[in-house]
């Protein structure tokens, strides 16, 4: 919230191994977030809805031995905070005790704030996500761009109010225009912190093997590409394979 008084913009990449997390940390990164992309982006499915908590809180428990100064958020995955309160409660301070994060986030507006200020009362910190919210795939019909709509935009202004009034320190703006979240950056006090929401938020998040060019399978138009590795991956390993398949590799440098 200080930065955001400050307009000190904020930055947040995901992580979901300990070597990612040691280079984010090493660089500055004031946040990571452990995200349930992890099912596309690392275990190969084809949406967030497969993931586990047991899986979640492995990937997590890595990110956040690295992590020295940024603040780690776990991602609570479907179905971990839906069923009850209690249920919820129990899930998140999973993150806390056994992972070793500081926050934790999850998917939804005024339908999950009695969720929400419980966990806060409880000293669980929380960050929203409202916009689009893998999560709802399903229900939303697919990942088109939320709040165009008048009532909609309305629904998401309030929505992201009652968040604040929850308790929840700060709110991930998904996939909405950007006019949409220059209204609700300067409506609510807590920070917002966009992806594909335009340049008003208080801070952007990005998948990192997007930022790199590692995953090509799907580019969103507001992904940004600093580098392309993917092209020096492959480059990098067809000359191993060509080097040992000719032995030239190990040389006597590379042997005892």
């Amino acid at each position: 919230m200080e930065m955001k008084q400050r307009a000190n913009k904020i930055t947040m990449l995901t992580a979901y191994d300990y070597i990612t997390s040691s280079l984010l940390d090493e660089l500055g990164i004031d946040v990571i977030l452990v995200g349930d992309s992890l099912g596309m982006v690392i275990l190969g499915h084809e949406t967030t809805l497969p993931v586990t908590m047991e899986e979640m809180l492995h990937h997590t428990k890595a990110v956040a031995r690295a992590a020295k100064r940024s603040m780690v958020v776990g991602d609570m995955p479907f179905m971990s905070y839906q069923i009850s309160v209690e249920e919820a409660l129990y899930n998140a301070g999973r993150f806390l005790k056994e992972a070793g994060v500081q926050a934790i986030k999850l998917e939804g507006g005024e339908e999950i704030c009695p969720v929400v200020f419980k966990m806060v009362k409880v000293g669980i910190p929380v960050m929203g996500h409202l916009g689009v919210t893998p999560q709802s795939v399903h229900q939303m019909g697919g990942y088109a761009v939320q709040g165009r709509e008048e009532q909609a935009a309305k629904k998401m202004i309030a929505d992201a109010k009652v968040l604040e009034e929850a308790g929840a320190f700060a709110i991930v703006l998904e996939k909405i225009p950007s006019e949409l979240a220059k209204k609700i950056t300067q409506t609510i006090r807590v920070p917002t912190i966009g992806i594909g929401a335009g340049p008003h938020c208080d801070g952007q998040v990005l998948v990192t093997q997007d930022l790199l060019g590692m995953f090509e399978k799907f580019i969103p138009q507001f992904v940004k590409q600093y580098a392309k590795l993917s092209n020096d991956i492959r480059s990098a390993i067809s000359s191993y394979i060509k080097e040992v398949k000719a032995g030239e590799f190990p040389g006597e440098e590379h042997s005892f």
